[in-house]
């Protein structure tokens, strides 16, 4: 869908990267092994996103970082845009309802890291949540969005446990109460 609006390859990369997780931070030369594309076609992309302000930049030596712009007016649309585009908006929408006490979702995985995914990792924070009624749903979902969606649902310890293995730009809270 959004590939007909957007026909640059490597400006879907860019805003998925930056967009979808606002906390994310690279640099030139760390984009290209990640998009498989020329260093030429990803500065002009960021070079454009820099100049309309959608990106701002820091230094940490010789490299220039950058990072999306979140008090931009457009970065709030630009995201939920990513979100439906990813179909993520619509399993959360479709599980919040139903699911049972739920405190949190996390997106995590490579969608969470800003990469295109055909896979959608979540986790499910809380206690007495319907595991079946998630099954039945991700079933649903998946075929409604054509990805696979992947989940496991953890209580709050186990999600203090796993929050200490990973990165913090590798975890995306998407829901909580």
């Amino acid at each position: 869908m959004l590939e007909a609006l957007i026909t640059s390859k490597t400006r879907l990369k860019l805003l998925l990267k930056f967009f979808l997780n606002s906390s994310n931070i690279s640099y030139l030369r760390g984009l290209e092994p990640e998009f498989g594309e020329s260093t030429n076609a990803i500065r002009v992309e960021l070079n454009r996103f820099e100049d309309a302000n959608l990106l701002v930049t820091s230094s940490q030596g010789n490299k220039k970082l950058y990072q999306a712009n979140t008090k931009h007016p457009l970065f709030p649309e630009i995201h939920k845009l990513l979100l439906k585009h990813t179909g993520i908006d619509k399993v959360i929408d479709k599980v919040i309802d139903n699911i049972g006490d739920i405190k949190e979702v996390y997106l995590v995985g490579d969608l969470a890291l800003g990469k295109n995914s055909n896979i959608i990792d979540l986790w499910f924070v809380g206690d007495e949540i319907d595991r079946n009624y998630i099954l039945n749903l991700v079933e649903k979902a998946e075929k409604l969005i054509s990805k696979k969606i992947r989940y496991i649902i953890l209580n709050n310890r186990e999600l203090s446990r796993f929050k200490a293995t990973k990165n913090n730009n590798e975890l995306l809270l998407l829901w909580k109460v």
